[in-house]
């Protein structure tokens, strides 16, 4: 867990990632300054990429949302 620089705000880096395909859950760290389109899960190899309206694949698979999400700013923009 990090401190934005803007606020007091604590931002978390880490973030459990779960195939809709096969169920695979994977704990992963967030890249803090891009968005993560594409991640490749683990077991089936299947290409998970963001639902329609999502920014990242952390914001529609994750447990955790994207770092600029949760400081309340736009993602990727």
């Amino acid at each position: 867990m990090t401190k934005s620089q803007d606020n007091d705000v604590k931002i978390e880096t880490q973030s459990t990632l779960t195939c809709p395909e096969c169920g695979q859950a994977v704990t992963e760290t967030m890249p803090t300054d891009a968005c993560q389109w594409f991640y490749e899960c683990t077991n089936c190899h299947t290409l998970l990429k963001p639902k329609p309206g999502d920014c990242c694949v952390y914001c529609s698979f994750g447990t955790v949302p994207c770092p600029p999400i949760q400081a309340g700013q736009s993602c990727c923009g």
